[in-house]
């Protein structure tokens, strides 16, 4: 690091770098048609020095934390020398650094003085990305080429004029037209990015640039090891469980982890984890390294600029065969799912060095596609259903859950449809979309209440994909020092025969009648603490909002209300708050 960099010199350099990524992804709001980008905000945008190391990054969700970095390392050395001003390369393949295939990453190189000085690039969920089964996501895949198209590193544009043969190979392998539409927006992004960079180039010379990026990663890298070093040294383990791999009922894959923090580092060590599914019930190591990232991040201060020094006090154990590092030629779609799972396992491992920061269990992944042909305008629609799977997250000292904000691994990123909007680009017409009473888990502090939501199918030729961990009694949110767990997860599709299917955690339901009823619930956070010490103002108040019953009121936090009043029973909630 210079001894010469100014300090304000490089915060505003800093702030200015975190704005151009905003500024991509604001491009990506207003220009993408798909409302898995414009509505749900499924992607990332950030800036790479040339070697591909993290200058800043947004992630509009938090599982894409760690999703660019490795991809952009593969591509900047696949290329080496031969990448020119004007070149677009796309890639999504697991197997050289991507976390899951439907999400595609657009990588631009940006030259100062003909010299490869940075990379812009963004990576965004697409609603199709080839392979057997429509949207993306297929529980019966048993390898990657059923999967998907993979995109190795492939140029698209080259020297500025796109190359005509590629693109159109590589969309005439994707189903829905509205992919390529998506793709230039992503094109876009990476030009804004372009843009932004050139004009900070006018601002600092190449030397003062360059030592401001290492004053930077160097500053990251302080804080980072300044939080380690504050946690008792020591190995502390954490155990979860994911269940069904898709092909074995009662199917269970354990993930084993041991954090080693010793002085101002630390080692996340998942040897003895499960091996590799036969299903897609497997995940890269990318995806397994940016849920590690995302939540640890949520144990330290927030204030951490996302640059590529926040990596390097961290070491990852992570062997190659396992579920959570699955080998090629591994279906793996399931992977960015599988962050709820390693989640758990980190907060548990945490738990007992860090008890005030750790909350208790998110909601459990059970993700939904539905795939048909819309009789309005007799076109093909997907749509993966982010309104209905938002369920609520744990409970931690000192404040109840969030409500309704969805899984870890987006963690408030994923946005809930706007009904109107949900009704418009989906042949279904909503019927209910309110907070799930008793979802919540019980606690001093209670967790986040999850969602039940109900509509009519109005498609045709219509095929459900159900994707989660989250339908067994066993996966529902986890208490912490005393609290409960939360509600579970539950869906249920009703004919209008009046016969009811209730979908495996992962399962491809075909031929899904028109004017059919889909019901889902999503279950709440786990609770914090233990319930008989929340104040009895609280519980009543959420009986009153209709989000806690009666029941649940006496039995798990010991306040009698009357059924019929509503009114509190002080005399009654004394004596059995008394008595355990």
């Amino acid at each position: 690091m210079s001894t010469n960099v100014d300090p304000i010199r490089a915060s505003v350099l800093h702030r200015r770098l975190k704005s151009i990524t905003e500024e991509m992804g604001l491009t990506l709001l207003r220009t993408t048609r798909s409302p898995i980008l414009n509505e749900a905000r499924d992607f990332v945008t950030g800036l790479y020095d040339a070697r591909g190391r993290m200058l800043e990054q947004s992630e509009y969700i938090p599982v894409l934390a760690f999703a660019l970095q490795p991809a952009c390392e593969h591509v900047a050395a696949y290329f080496g020398d031969d990448v020119h001003e004007g070149d677009v390369i796309l890639h999504n393949d697991v197997f050289s650094g991507g976390n899951q295939n439907n999400d595609v990453a657009v990588f631009r190189p940006i030259f100062r003085e003909r010299r490869l000085v940075a990379w812009a690039a963004c990576k965004g969920h697409q609603a199709d990305i080839g392979g057997a089964q429509a949207g993306g996501y297929n529980p019966e895949a048993r390898e990657v080429w059923q999967e998907a198209l993979r995109i190795t590193p492939l140029k698209v544009h080259e020297r500025g004029r796109l190359r005509r043969d590629v693109w159109r190979m590589i969309f005439a392998n994707i189903r829905y037209g509205i992919v390529e539409e998506d793709i230039k927006a992503q094109i876009g992004a990476t030009r804004v990015g372009e843009r932004g960079m050139h004009e900070l180039f006018g601002r600092f010379d190449a030397r003062a640039f360059d030592d401001c990026v290492e004053y930077l990663f160097d500053a990251s890298e302080r804080m980072v090891r300044r939080e380690i070093a504050a946690i008792p040294d020591g190995v502390y383990r954490g155990e979860s469980w994911a269940f069904y791999d898709g092909v074995d009922d009662g199917s269970r894959m354990r993930i084993a982890l041991a954090v080693t923090v010793r002085g101002d580092e630390v080692t996340f060590d998942f040897t003895g984890s499960s091996p590799q599914t036969p299903g897609f019930v497997n995940a890269p190591f990318s995806a397994t390294a940016s849920a590690l990232l995302l939540t640890f991040l949520m144990l330290i201060n927030p204030d951490v600029p996302h640059n590529g020094g926040i990596l390097r006090p961290i070491r990852i154990v992570n062997p190659e065969g396992s579920f959570l590092n699955a080998s090629f030629p591994a279906a793996t779609t399931f992977g960015n799912s599988i962050t709820g799972p390693t989640s758990d396992a980190i907060f548990r491992a945490f738990s007992q060095a860090l008890p005030k920061m750790v909350t208790a269990g998110w909601n459990r992944m059970m993700g939904f596609t539905i795939t048909g042909r819309d009789p309005r305008s007799d076109r093909s629609y997907v749509d993966i259903l982010f309104l209905a799977l938002k369920g609520g997250s744990g409970a931690t000292w000192g404040a109840d859950g969030y409500d309704h904000i969805g899984l870890i691994n987006c963690a408030g990123g994923i946005l809930a449809q706007d009904y109107e909007m949900f009704e418009i680009h989906d042949p279904h017409r909503l019927l209910r979309h309110e907070y799930a009473p008793d979802s919540a888990g019980a606690g001093r502090w209670r967790g986040g209440l999850g969602v039940e939501t109900e509509f009519v199918i109005d498609g045709e030729d219509v095929t459900g994909i159900a994707f989660g961990d989250g339908v067994e009694e066993e996966a529902r949110a986890f208490g912490l020092f005393g609290g409960k767990a939360g509600g579970v997860n539950e869906i249920t599709i009703t004919a209008p025969d009046g016969s009811v299917r209730r979908p495996k955690a992962k399962e491809i339901l075909r031929g899904i009648p028109r004017g059919a009823v889909y019901r889902q619930r999503a279950g709440g956070g786990g609770g914090y603490g233990d319930p008989r010490e929340r104040p009895v103002g609280l519980v009543v108040a959420d009986v009153l909002d209709g989000v806690l019953s009666v029941e649940a009121a006496r039995d798990d936090y010991g306040v009698v209300v009357d059924q019929r009043t509503l009114a509190l029973d002080e005399q009654a909630t004394r004596l059995c708050r008394g008595t355990r």
